[in-house]
C-alpha cells in the first residue's frame, strides 16, 4: 500500500519544531506543560472526533475538551476550557451525538468511609464526576444519573457517592444507535448495579444488581446480555474459590464451570474476553496449562477447552484480542497483542493487516496502534510513539492519505533523547530479569561509563514498555546525561507467572536484590560508572528507594523516593478497602520492613509526596524521614495538591523535577553524580 502523508496542522496546534545543533537537556518547563492534545477518540460512525488540548491563553498550564466535526475538520474545533477548579482530565467519543468527559476537583474534609484512602485516615482527595455533553457542548449534565433514587438519603451518604463516584460507562454496544451499558452505585446497598442506558432517552433498564462478592463478567457487545458472572466464595480459612458461571442457553441460569473455577490463592488468570456467535465457545485468556497467558477456546456445552490454544507465544503472554466492532466484521476476530517489550498487535483479517503493515512501514521505528475506524475503513484514526518521540495522533482518510492532528509534546526534539534497549541479565539465585535500558542521546561505549539511575516501576503488580515515557520522568533523566534502567523484578505482572509469584514476601529481599543485581551487570557492561549509582522510584518504586537506603552494601550514592511505602506493618491494614484484595495482595506484601530498619540508613535520600495522595500517604515518607534524618542527609516535600496518580498538573511537575535534578546534582553522594 502506498501512504502519503499530509500534514494537517489544526488551529491550536500551530507549534513547529527546529532541530537542535546538539542535544540539550529537556527543560523542566517542556515536560510540565499540559500535552497539546491528548485522551484522543474518534465516534464509531466516523462523524465525531473528540480529545482534550492545552487550553487556549493558558501557556499549556490548563486542559479544555475539544470536539472536530470530521466532515468539516478544517474548520477546527469547538472548544471548552476547564473550569477554574473542575478540570477535564480525558474524553470518550461515544455514539448519538454525545461526549464522555471526565472532570476532577480537589476536596477536603473527613472520608468517611469512601472512596480510596478512607483506611488510612485521609482528609485531601480529589473529587471525579463524569460529565455527557454534545458535539456542541451545549450543555454538560452529570452522566447516566437520572432514575438515581436519592430522595430520604443521608448527607454523609450523598457525599460519599461523590468521593467515590456514582457512575460510569461499561460498555458502548457499537451496533446499538443509542444504547450502552453503565454501572450506577446504589445508594442503599453501596453496590454497583448495572444497566442498559439509552443516550437520548436517559432511560434506564436493570441488567444486573451486583453483591460484594459478585461481579458481571462478559456482556454480549451486541444487545448488552450478560453471558458470565463472576462470583468469590469462601473455601475454607483464609482461602476463597474464584468461579466464573455461564449462563445456560436453554433456562436461563447461571452454572458453576468448575474448569473456569480456580483458588484465589494460586493467582491463575481465566479471563472470558468474548464468544464466538457461530460456535457459542468462549475466548478465554489463561495461564492455567502455560507458564504464560494464552488465548484458549472453552466450549459451554462439553464444559472443556479445546486441544490446543488458539493464540500463544513462545517468550511473551497474549494480553488480549482484537474483535470487530462494525457491521461489516462484528464479533469477528481481527488480531491479538502481544505483551512483548512493547505491546504488539497482529492483526489476522486481511483488511486491518494491510492498513497496519502499510503504516508501520510509513513510520518506521516507531509504535503504530490502531484506534478507531468507522464500518468502510475509510476514516482509521491510529496513534504513533517512540521512545524519543511523544505519542502524535492521525488520520488514515480513505487508505491513502495521512493527516496529522497533533503531537503530546511537538516542541520535544527527538535529537535530545537517546537510545532504548531491551535486555535481560541473570540474578543472584538465577532468576532472568527483563529490564529497560535508557541511554543519553549519543553515547557510545567508548565515552567511558555513565552516571545511572536505577529506576524501578510502581505496583509492584504492573510492569513497563518500552516506547515513551508517559511520566516524563525517563526523558529528564537521559537528557539530562544519565542512563536509566527499568528492571521487570521479581513480583512484575505481565512476563509470565513465575516472575509474578517470585515476589511474593520477598519486599526490601530478594525483590530488592533484582535491582541491586541490574546495577552490578550494568558495572560490568562497562554502562554504569561504580561511583555515580543512584535508586530513584515511585510509589512501589519508592518504597524500593526507601529500602535500599537501609540496606547494606548498596550499590548506591543515594535515594529517591516519590510517594513511597515505608511501613510494612501498616500498609497491610490500610492499602485497601477491599476485604478480598487486602487477603490476595496483603498475604504477599512481606518481608524487610525500612521502618524497623532505621538504625541502619547508610544513604542520603530525598523523600515527596503529594499533600492529597490517598494511596500511598504523606506520613510513609515523613515518618521515615523523622527516622532517618540524624543518621543521613536526608530531605522531605510535602507538594501541594498533588494527587498519586497521573495526570499532575504544571506545578506539581515543576516542583519534582526540579527537586530531583537538584538532588541528584548537588546531594547524591559526596559530591553528586
Amino acid at each position: 500500500m502506498q501512504l502519503r502523508e499530509q500534514i494537517h496542522i489544526l488551529a491550536l496546534f500551530l507549534i513547529l519544531t527546529s532541530g537542535y545543533a546538539e542535544a540539550k537537556p529537556i527543560p523542566i518547563d517542556s515536560l510540565a506543560r499540559q500535552p497539546a492534545i491528548s485522551s484522543v477518540s474518534m465516534s464509531a460512525d466516523g462523524k465525531l472526533l473528540v480529545a482534550l488540548i492545552a487550553a487556549p491563553g493558558t501557556d499549556y498550564h490548563d486542559t479544555a475538551l475539544a470536539t472536530w466535526d470530521m466532515d468539516n475538520l478544517d474548520q477546527g474545533p469547538v472548544v471548552t476550557p476547564s473550569a477554574k477548579r473542575m478540570k477535564f482530565v480525558r474524553a470518550v467519543a461515544l455514539k448519538a451525538g454525545k461526549i464522555l468527559v471526565t472532570a476532577r476537583q480537589e476536596w477536603t474534609g473527613p472520608l468517611a468511609g469512601c472512596g480510596e484512602g478512607n483506611f488510612s485516615g485521609s482528609t485531601a482527595t480529589f473529587v471525579f464526576k463524569n460529565y455527557l455533553t454534545d458535539a456542541k457542548h451545549s450543555e454538560f449534565s452529570e452522566a447516566f444519573t437520572r432514575g438515581s433514587h436519592q430522595f430520604g438519603m443521608s448527607e454523609r451518604v450523598k457525599k460519599c457517592l461523590e468521593i467515590a463516584g456514582s457512575a460510569g460507562l461499561v460498555s458502548n454496544l457499537p451496533l446499538d444507535p443509542t444504547k450502552v451499558i453503565i454501572q450506577r452505585v446504589n445508594a442503599l446497598t453501596l453496590q454497583g448495579d448495572y444497566f442498559l442506558y439509552d443516550l437520548a432517552t436517559k432511560k434506564t433498564q436493570l441488567l444486573l444488581r451486583a453483591g460484594p462478592n459478585a461481579t458481571p463478567g462478559l456482556f454480549h457487545p451486541r444487545d448488552g446480555k450478560l453471558l458470565t458472572r463472576n462470583l468469590v466464595k469462601p473455601a475454607g480459612g483464609d482461602e476463597y474459590q474464584q468461579q466464573i458461571l455461564i449462563r445456560n442457553k436453554e433456562t436461563g441460569e447461571f452454572e458453576v464451570h468448575d474448569k473456569l473455577s480456580t483458588k484465589l490463592s494460586e493467582r491463575y488468570t481465566v479471563q472470558v474476553v468474548g464468544i464466538d456467535d457461530e460456535s457459542g465457545q468462549f475466548y478465554v485468556l489463561t495461564d492455567l496449562f502455560s507458564e504464560r497467558v494464552q488465548a484458549w477456546m472453552y466450549d459451554p456445552e462439553t464444559r472443556s477447552f479445546g486441544n490446543e490454544p488458539l493464540v500463544a507465544h513462545g517468550t511473551y503472554p497474549i494480553s488480549g484480542l482484537v474483535f470487530g466492532n462494525q457491521p461489516s466484521n462484528f464479533n469477528k476476530l481481527l488480531g491479538f497483542t502481544v505483551s512483548g517489550p512493547a505491546p504488539e498487535t497482529t492483526f489476522v483479517d486481511p483488511d486491518m493487516r494491510a492498513i497496519h503493515e502499510g503504516l508501520k512501514q510509513a513510520f518506521p521505528d516507531q509504535i503504530v496502534s490502531l484506534m478507531n475506524y468507522n464500518n468502510d475503513l475509510s476514516r482509521v484514526l491510529f496513534m504513533t510513539q517512540s521512545s524519543r518521540q511523544p505519542p502524535a495522533y492521525r488520520l488514515l482518510i480513505d487508505r491513502k492519505q495521512v493527516q496529522t492532528l497533533g503531537s503530546q509534546r511537538p516542541w520535544i526534539n527527538s535529537s535530545d533523547l537517546g537510545e532504548q534497549r531491551w535486555l535481560s541479565y541473570t540474578a543472584r539465585d538465577g532468576l532472568e530479569i527483563k529490564a529497560i535500558l535508557d541511554l543519553p542521546p549519543g553515547w557510545k561505549k567508548e565515552d567511558g561509563p555513565l552516571p545511572t539511575i536505577i529506576h524501578p516501576h510502581g505496583g509492584p503488580w504492573a510492569r513497563d514498555y518500552m516506547g515513551w515515557d508517559g511520566s516524563g520522568l525517563v526523558p529528564f533523566l537521559t537528557s539530562r546525561g544519565y542512563a536509566v534502567l527499568r528492571p521487570e523484578y521479581r513480583g512484575s505482572t505481565g512476563l509470565g507467572r513465575k516472575l509474578w509469584l517470585a515476589g511474593d514476601a520477598e519486599w526490601g529481599k530478594a525483590m530488592q536484590d533484582d535491582k541491586d543485581d541490574g546495577a552490578k551487570w550494568l558495572v560490568e557492561q562497562g554502562i554504569a560508572d561504580p561511583d555515580r549509582i543512584a535508586i530513584f522510584g515511585y510509589s512501589y518504586g519508592g518504597f524500593a528507594a526507601v529500602a535500599a537506603t537501609v540496606r547494606p552494601n548498596s550499590p548506591y550514592q543515594c535515594a529517591i523516593a516519590g510517594a513511597p511505602v515505608a511501613d510494612l506493618a501498616r500498609l497491610g491494614t490500610t492499602w485497601s478497602a477491599n476485604r478480598l484484595q487486602r487477603i490476595l495482595q496483603g498475604r504477599t506484601v512481606r518481608g524487610m520492613d525500612p521502618m524497623e530498619n532505621t538504625d541502619k540508613a547508610n544513604l542520603p535520600i530525598l523523600l515527596f509526596v503529594g499533600d492529597r495522595d490517598v494511596r500511598t500517604p504523606s506520613w510513609h515518607a515523613k515518618n521515615f524521614y523523622k527516622a532517618v534524618k540524624g543518621t543521613v542527609p536526608a530531605k522531605f516535600e510535602l507538594i501541594e495538591d498533588m494527587p498519586h496518580q497521573l495526570p499532575w498538573y504544571y506545578n506539581h511537575y515543576q516542583k519534582i523535577l526540579g527537586l530531583i535534578g537538584d538532588f541528584l546534582e548537588k546531594d547524591c553522594g559526596p559530591n553528586g553524580i
